[in-house]
């Protein structure tokens, strides 16, 4: 708390972050890369700027900021400025100047009305370019500071204090996780909505999830008022065994009617039982008393002549791999200019690969848990719920970090120290041949991959990111999920028809986890096609000349020629691949590529086509997207997000979003295009998810096909391990004869 008892921004950084910057100490003129991220001092500069500005040539009286971020240059640009070329067999085009600029969303505190701002470093000071009003349905995403002052305006209010009372709940006992309201007609687009989804913590660090309370507020996050309660209605079981809503209707009461009285039940008391995680809890609250396993012995990671990757700044280089690593606010780790070094010739591969998007929608139909389809990263961002990563713990062996910052209410800069991990881990078997004849060799070679990971709690979940390169040229982007369910609260008894009762009264809602992943493909340059292929039995009955066995079947390839989404078929083994019909395999005759592999993610929209969660986030339609690419004037591309730029209380799809964009049926072969890829994964929890979810994985796979020679992994020495040896020191068990590879 500041002097005068008001809160400060120090107040309100999580506990996932590192510190504050509130003013630069040295403004920095100058980047190593074009794509790096702004750093602590260029955000505080920033946002002193647009101070100066506000107060000389506005009469914005007071303002909040939202977002910044750093407004990547064109990217013909940024490809000349690093010597990538456009094309196969063309040279690099010639560097020209480049400009740093930034782009800032803040809002008018008295007004409540949103801004867009965008300066360009020039002489060593940051400049307005244009600062825009946003429409009154425009809402920058919720900030961190708003998620944790939505819990003091609610434990501080009355009627909730009055509300939690009734149900034996103190003020001190409030608590609640801060929601964008998602869709809900009764409040106007243009007031800054918030839900608060209630628990109570009955004592320090307890696991407030085990709690869940009976009532959910709607809150303004701009005026701090408390706009209306709403009362969940409940089920209970009929003779025949099926399920009765207490309500007459899944559908929201008006704002005017009594909420309780509409639900048609009575209250209901959390459910006092402690769940806890923390060990030190565990030992005071687990029935029969708590005692961690004695039997797991350690297990190091070690790499005694050090990490085989090198780092500049923020530029990578692993096994013939190269690329740019930045954090942003919104998408948590954003990949750029990949390419790889085949024996000489750097070939690009991706110009970015991150995740764009992604949403959480739930099953039960009874208001208001309809509103519970949170768009992770477009309503909160992924960068802003990121971990500070501990050592040892989050991630294993050599370790290298980088930070990351973003902007707090008042224009000073929230840090992430250890926000971005990077390091290597043995993933099993790269490849392996036995000739099985008698004095025959073998020849086993290990698999290493590098690993650039990030953590992200929202709420109650956590996301692990982990973006997997290879050695034989492949890509995973894969998907972790822990943490703890969202929970309501359930009578003694109650049927759920759409959760699953983890835990005597608490009732985990069934949901779904789908993501939207954007790659800006650059293989062996920009002009890429996608090629769809079906995996088809041959249309000719067995018995016949042509398939006398009734085995055969083929791939048929179909050129997606313009801009359009396609679904996922597992009946023909559907995949996609992106090409550059500009280079041909010597052997195959088929043009370069990469193949996506979504089978590890790929999961159908359960939510109806045309209902809320559908019509706000319309990738959820198709497993894959293609469009063109568009560029903003003097900045790079302006198609990034899938379910559009401004996220928070959207009713319809913008204009500015992935299904809109296919509208334009623009050319898309040979073209600079865009991929989006949704995959996902249907949540039906269970009590073995509870107090605290064990991971759950989901992936989608980058996979080279006619793009190299042959395997480009038949470098890789298949080197014996020393330090590995007999589990029990049994004699004769090792079979290497001192030879230090794996012959």
């Amino acid at each position: 708390m500041s002097p005068d008892g008001t809160a400060t921004t120090e107040d309100a950084v999580p506990s996932t972050a590192s510190g504050v910057v509130k003013a630069p100490k040295q403004i920095p003129t100058a980047f190593s890369h074009p794509l790096d991220p702004l750093t602590p001092e260029e955000i505080a500069a920033i946002s002193l700027s647009i101070r100066h500005y506000i107060a000389a040539s506005t009469d914005i009286k007071a303002v909040k900021f939202i977002t910044c971020s750093h407004l990547p240059p064109p990217k013909k640009v940024v490809l000349a400025y690093l010597g990538i070329p456009l094309g196969p067999g063309l040279k690099p085009e010639a560097p020209v100047p480049i400009v740093r600029k930034a782009e800032v969303d803040f809002l008018d505190v008295v007004k409540g009305c949103a801004y867009n701002a965008i300066l360009t470093l020039e002489h060593g000071k940051w400049d307005m370019d244009s600062l825009t009003l946003l429409s009154e349905k425009c809402h920058p995403q919720i900030s961190v500071e708003e998620l944790v002052a939505a819990e003091q305006v609610v434990r501080n209010n009355p009627r909730i204090q009055a509300l939690a009372k009734e149900v034996g709940v103190l003020p001190e006992q409030i608590y609640c996780d801060g929601w964008s309201i998602g869709y809900d007609e009764r409040f106007p687009q243009k007031r800054r909505v918030q839900q608060a989804l209630m628990f109570a913590r009955f004592s320090e660090h307890d696991n407030l999830y085990a709690h869940p309370m009976d009532f959910i507020p709607i809150i303004d996050a701009n005026s701090e008022e408390l706009l209306h309660v709403d009362f969940p209605p409940h089920y209970s079981r009929l003779a025949d065994g099926t399920a009765k809503l207490s309500a007459h209707s899944t559908a929201p009461p008006p704002t005017a009617a009594d909420a309780l009285a509409a639900s048609q039940r009575e209250r209901i008391p959390p459910p006092r039982k402690a769940w806890d995680f923390l060990p030190d809890l565990m030992a005071q609250t687990e029935e029969g008393g708590y005692q961690p396993r004695t039997d797991v012995k350690p297990l190091h990671v070690v790499q005694p002549e050090g990490v085989s990757f090198k780092m500049n700044g923020h530029v990578l280089e692993w096994q013939n791999w190269k690329m740019h690593i930045a954090f942003t606010h919104r998408e948590g780790i954003a990949l750029s200019t990949i390419t790889y070094n085949d024996h000489g010739e750097v070939r690009p591969i991706m110009y970015r690969l991150s995740l764009a998007e992604m949403v959480v929608p739930y099953a039960a139909p009874e208001n208001p848990h309809p509103r519970k389809f949170a768009f992770d990263s477009g309503e909160y961002g992924m960068g802003t719920m990121a971990n500070e990563l501990s050592l040892g713990c989050d991630c294993l062996g050599q370790i290298h970090y980088l930070p990351g910052a973003f902007i707090a209410h008042d224009g000073s800069a929230i840090v992430i120290k250890n926000v971005i991990c990077i390091h290597e881990e043995d993933a099993g078997v790269l490849w392996k041949h036995t000739d099985y004849r008698p004095n025959g060799r073998s020849q086993t070679v290990r698999r290493r991959r590098l690993v650039i990971s990030m953590v992200c709690t929202l709420a109650n979940y956590e996301y692990i990111w982990n973006y997997h390169f290879y050695q034989d040229g492949s890509i995973e982007f894969e998907i972790r999920l822990t943490g703890i369910l969202s929970v309501y609260v359930s009578k003694d008894g109650e049927p759920n028809p759409f959760g699953t009762t983890v835990a005597p009264n608490i009732n985990a809602h069934y949901h779904q986890h789908m993501f939207s992943i954007r790659v800006d493909p650059m293989i062996d340059g920009l002009k890429n096609t996608v090629v769809e292929s079906d995996i088809l039995p041959l249309d000719a009955v067995t018995g016949s000349k042509a398939n006398f066995a009734g085995n055969a079947f083929f791939p048929q390839d179909t050129v997606i020629k313009t801009e359009s989404g396609r679904p996922y078929d597992y009946a023909k083994e559907r995949r996609w691949r992106i090409i550059n019909s500009g280079r041909k395999h010597y052997s195959s005759g088929q043009p370069a590529g990469y193949t996506l592999g979504v089978k590890g993610g790929a999961t159908p929209m359960m939510a109806r086509s045309d209902g809320w969660a559908a019509r706000r986030a319309a990738f959820l339609k198709n497993t894959l997207w293609v469009c063109r690419d568009a560029e903003g004037e003097g900045s790079g591309t302006v198609r990034m997000w899938p379910a559009g730029k401004y996220v928070p209380q959207t009713r319809e799809e913008p204009e500015d979003s992935v299904g809109s964009w296919v509208e334009g049926k623009m050319g898309v072969e040979d073209e600079d295009i865009l991929v989006y890829l949704t995959i996902g994964t249907t949540h039906i929890p269970r009590p073995e998810d509870w107090p605290v979810m064990p991971v759950e994985h989901l992936n989608v796979t980058f996979k080279p096909n006619s793009f190299f020679k042959a395997n480009p992994s038949m470098d890789v020495p298949g080197i014996r391990d020393p330090l590995s040896v007999p589990a029990f020191g049994e004699p004769n068990a090792s079979n290497s004869n001192g030879d230090a590879c794996c012959h």
